[in-house]
């Protein structure tokens, strides 16, 4: 009878335990799910497998600069990574930390509605240029992994309510988030940074979902920090590159004065300058003829 009693037990604990208490380090039907999410730049820029720009596609910059800051559609629909609110806030950080910058005259979130259910390519992101009034796109993507197992203390105990007394899942999650800026009217890409992020928990069964819902976000926040640290480097040193000539693009201000072009030209501030006095320049000229008309009418 005790024998008999024993291995009920053990077939008992079998099914529940899909076979994983007698092998514990090894799996029958699988190590566990993995899940990935992603967006893909080059899929949304080339749709169709078109060819990049040629080389000497030089994008003319109109400073301060007008720019459009939009996530990019998930590459299978209803399975984002982040919520709406979520990816909302995430642009957001990235609009309060480049805003103030000197040559930025302000930085418009695109709600993703209009990337995933417009056109998509170059065609499409030029008629958001048109719509905003924008000077250049810049593009978030990322790609998320997430891989679950089973350890074998989650098995190893077992409650007449089901294993959830210890810890007992195990989940890794890493994140890779990209920020590019882009050019439609010459298909260029001006600017380019990205961030990663890998942790590694575990979780009982009944926390199991909110606790990888929790590791997801916080890795996609820890991703876009670093992301956002090296597109201010790269930022940086594009600034540098402007001053000394060497970067693809063409700097003029917004009156069409040339602060960069080609093999050389004046730096940030000295175009900032040059533009100020020109505008003090203008409203002298107009202060002077309005002086002039009213001393004609004075004579007469």
């Amino acid at each position: 009878m005790r024998a008999l009693v024993l291995t009920g037990l053990m077939a008992i604990t079998t099914a529940l335990s899909g076979c994983e208490l007698l092998l514990p380090n090894h799996c029958l039907t699988g190590c566990g799910p993995r899940t990935q999410r992603s967006s893909s730049l080059v899929e949304f820029l080339y749709p169709d497998g078109g060819a990049p720009p040629p080389r000497d596609a030089i994008p003319e910059l109109h400073v301060p600069l007008r720019v459009g800051l939009a996530f990019l559609p998930s590459k299978t629909p209803g399975l984002e990574a982040l919520s709406a609110a979520q990816r909302e806030e995430l642009l957001a950080r990235i609009r309060e930390h480049f805003r103030t910058r000197k040559f930025i005259a302000d930085i418009v979130i695109i709600p993703d509605y209009y990337l995933s259910s417009g056109r998509k390519g170059f065609d499409g992101l030029a008629g958001l240029q048109r719509l905003y009034s924008l000077d250049l796109v810049a593009l978030v993507s990322y790609d998320q992994l997430v891989h679950e197992d089973e350890n074998r203390w989650s098995l190893g105990y077992l409650t007449i309510v089901g294993a959830y007394v210890l810890q007992g899942n195990r989940h890794d999650v890493s994140t890779l988030i990209d920020l590019a800026v882009v050019d439609p009217a010459t298909r260029s890409l001006v600017l380019r940074a990205g961030g990663t992020d890998t942790r590694h928990g575990s979780s009982t069964r009944v926390d199991e979902a909110p606790d990888l819902r929790r590791a997801s976000a916080g890795s996609f926040s820890s991703a876009t920090e670093q992301m956002i640290g090296h597109f201010d480097t790269a930022l940086t040193d594009f600034e540098s590159e402007v001053r000394a000539g060497k970067a693809n693009v063409r700097v003029v201000t917004r009156g069409g004065a040339a602060v960069q072009g080609g093999g050389g030209g004046l730096g940030w501030p000295e175009g900032m300058l040059l533009a100020s006095l020109l505008v003090l320049r203008q409203l002298r000229r107009s202060a002077q003829e309005s002086g002039c008309a009213t001393r004609l009418q004075g004579a007469r």
